[in-house]
């Protein structure tokens, strides 16, 4: 009889031990599938805005996110030339989507040989527009990206203003920030054939910058049990 009983508490336990978690586990579900997505604004120029880079970062990064296109085509960071991304209205768009984290990979356009004359003023805007999103109320993670290589000078950009004048300025506001730095030019510098023009990715190049983005946003450890 005392063996029937030890066995019938043991039963008993297991029973609401079994209930237990399975309570616990469908309440995380639900918090999980209650939850709004993390927000991720892309911010950039015609990499950004004509490239599938920001719907392959979306495929990788999954359900829990949503990513918003914010790029503007022939946009610079200096206030000073004639395309500023912050007169953009997509810049204004790109603060009131709230973001959890912003993607910047400018820097391109300000490889003009005719806009070399406004680079002094590069690391103040640069200042700015970071800032601007620190801002926010939602205080995004913030990510730096080293723009792809130039191939081609003939529409523009210079790869030697964008190597030497361009890319220091943005690690140095990555250093002074205390923020990640994505460099997308590495892995792409050997890779012509990943662009369909000598400057703007094609779907292989894409695939790249949204791999190296992923992988940054992955390491920062954004995850949905982390909202």
């Amino acid at each position: 009889m005392k063996t029937a009983v030890k066995w019938l508490v043991i039963v008993l336990a297991a029973v609401i031990l079994t209930a237990g978690l399975a309570s616990f586990y469908l309440g995380e579900k639900q918090k999980i599938e209650n939850a709004s997505p993390i927000r991720v604004a892309c911010i950039g120029d015609s990499i950004t805005n004509g490239t599938e880079y920001p719907d392959d970062l979306w495929m990788m990064l999954g359900a829990n996110f949503t990513v918003g296109n914010f790029g503007v085509g022939g946009a610079t960071v200096t206030l000073e030339s004639d395309n500023p991304y912050m007169d953009q209205v997509e810049f204004q768009e790109a603060k009131q989507f709230k973001p959890d984290i912003v993607i910047i990979m400018l820097g391109t356009n300000d490889a003009y040989p005719s806009r070399q004359q406004y680079l002094n003023y590069f690391s103040s805007d640069y200042a700015k527009l970071v800032e601007s999103f620190q801002e926010l109320s939602t205080k995004p993670k913030i990510f730096l990206v080293v723009p792809p290589p130039v191939f081609n000078s003939a529409l523009g950009p210079n790869n030697t203003i964008l190597l030497k004048d361009v890319i220091p300025r943005i690690t140095q506001a990555a250093t002074e920030f205390d923020l990640p730095i994505i460099d997308v030019y590495t892995p792409l510098m050997n890779h012509v054939d990943y662009f369909w023009d000598g400057v703007h990715p094609n779907a292989n190049g894409a695939k790249i910058i949204a791999t190296q983005i992923y992988d940054a946003v992955n390491e920062a450890g954004f995850a949905r049990f982390d909202r």
